[in-house]
C-alpha cells in the first residue's frame, strides 16, 4: 500500500471527525442539542471514519494517537510527519467546509476553549493530557485486536471522554481537533493548552501500555528502528 494512500486516509478520516463533530456542535445550537448530543456526535464520527479508512492507515485521525503509535515503533518518524500533515490538512479542509456552508464566525464558536470558571490553563493542560491519556491507552490496546468491534470500543472511549471534560477543557484530546477550527476561524484562545496537554497525554499512555499491558519493566527502548 502506497504512502498516499495512508495519508489521504488520514486526512479524510480527520476530514469527517472534525466536519460531524465541530457540525453538532453547530447543530446543537440550533436544535438544543447539549453535551451529550455532541458527545455522541464525536463517537459516532470516529466509528464511522474508523470502518471507512481505518484498515487503510490505522485510523489515527490524530496527532496524539500517531504519536503513541510511533513510540511503540507501530509507525515510522517518516510516517508520522506525514501522519500529522495529512490529520492537520483534514480537520483545516472540514472548517473550511463548515465556514463555506453556515460561516467563518460559526466555526470560531466551534474552537475548543477552557471554562475558565472551574479550569485555569495548568489545569487544562492536565485535563487534556488525563483524559488523551485514557484516549490512547485505549487505541494501544484496542487496536491489537482482530475483531472490526474494536472500533465500537475506540467511538465509545472517545464519547465517554468528552461525556466529562466538553464542559471543562472542551474535550479536544486532539491537536488536530483544535487546529482546524482555530485557523479558520481565526481564534487561538488557549490553544498551546490543547497541543501540550494531548501530546503529553499520549506519552504517558504509552508508557502505562508498556508497564501494565505488556508488562515492560526495563528502560524504554530506543526509538530509532520504528518501522511502518
Amino acid at each position: 500500500m502506497g504512502n498516499w494512500q495512508k495519508y489521504a486516509a488520514e486526512a479524510y478520516g480527520t476530514f469527517v471527525l472534525v466536519g460531524i463533530g465541530t457540525g453538532a456542535i453547530l447543530a446543537a445550537a440550533v436544535t438544543g442539542g447539549g453535551v451529550v448530543e455532541i458527545s455522541f456526535a464525536f463517537g459516532l464520527a470516529l466509528v464511522a471514519a474508523l470502518y471507512t479508512v481505518g484498515s487503510v492507515s490505522g485510523g489515527h485521525f490524530n496527532p496524539a494517537v500517531s504519536l503513541g503509535m510511533f513510540l511503540d515503533k507501530r509507525i515510522s518518524v517518516t510516517d508520522l510527519v506525514g501522519y500529522w500533515v495529512s490529520q492537520l490538512a483534514g480537520a483545516t479542509l472540514a472548517s473550511l467546509a463548515l465556514a463555506f456552508i453556515i460561516s467563518k464566525t460559526a466555526v470560531a464558536s466551534t474552537v475548543t476553549a477552557l471554562n475558565s470558571t472551574y479550569v485555569d490553563t495548568f489545569g487544562g493542560v492536565v485535563g487534556e493530557a488525563i483524559l488523551t491519556g485514557i484516549f490512547v491507552m485505549a487505541i494501544l490496546v484496542m487496536s491489537k485486536s482482530t475483531s472490526y468491534s474494536k472500533f465500537l470500543g475506540i467511538g465509545f472511549t472517545l464519547t465517554a471522554v468528552h461525556l466529562i471534560g466538553l464542559g471543562f477543557t472542551g474535550a479536544s484530546v486532539n491537536p488536530a481537533r483544535s487546529f482546524g477550527p482555530a485557523l479558520v476561524g481565526g481564534h487561538w484562545v488557549d490553544y498551546q493548552v490543547y497541543v501540550v496537554g494531548p501530546l503529553v497525554g499520549a506519552v504517558v499512555a504509552w508508557v502505562l501500555y508498556r508497564v501494565i499491558v505488556t508488562g515492560a519493566t526495563a528502560a524504554m527502548p530506543d526509538l530509532t528502528d520504528a518501522t511502518d
